[in-house]
């Protein structure tokens, strides 16, 4: 019954500690060249309207729209990288659960001592 309770917190722990690992992956993938790209691409179409004469007015909210879709479109692709990336760190997860285990540390050590006896 103890080892039930230590074994579910432990699989709770390595769960945990995979999904966090899953959202430090998805948190550096999500600003990629396409974003940067894009962003690039306001920049340069509000830096073009102020050189035109183009009043802040209209400037403005056009330089927000763009920001605003450049977080939309970062934010979007975080969250579809994380779920990506939590379904194969669950899936790694659960392989070496299920793994069969060859031999345990202490047989591997006796066999060692064995064969350098001889």
């Amino acid at each position: 019954m103890e080892a039930d309770k230590s074994s579910e917190g432990k699989n709770k722990e390595n769960e945990r500690i995979a999904i966090q690992r899953a959202k430090d992956r998805a948190r550096t993938g999500r600003w990629d060249l396409n974003i940067a790209i894009f962003l690039f691409a306001v920049l340069m179409i509000v830096i073009i309207l102020l050189f035109q004469g183009v009043p802040l007015e209209i400037v403005a909210p056009v330089a927000l729209f763009g920001l605003g879709m450049v977080w939309l479109v970062g934010w979007r692709q975080g969250k579809q990288l994380f779920e990506r990336f939590c379904e194969e760190e669950l899936a790694r997860l659960e392989y070496e659960r299920t793994r069969p285990v060859g031999e345990s540390i202490e047989e591997a050590v006796r066999k060692a001592i064995r064969e350098r006896l001889r």
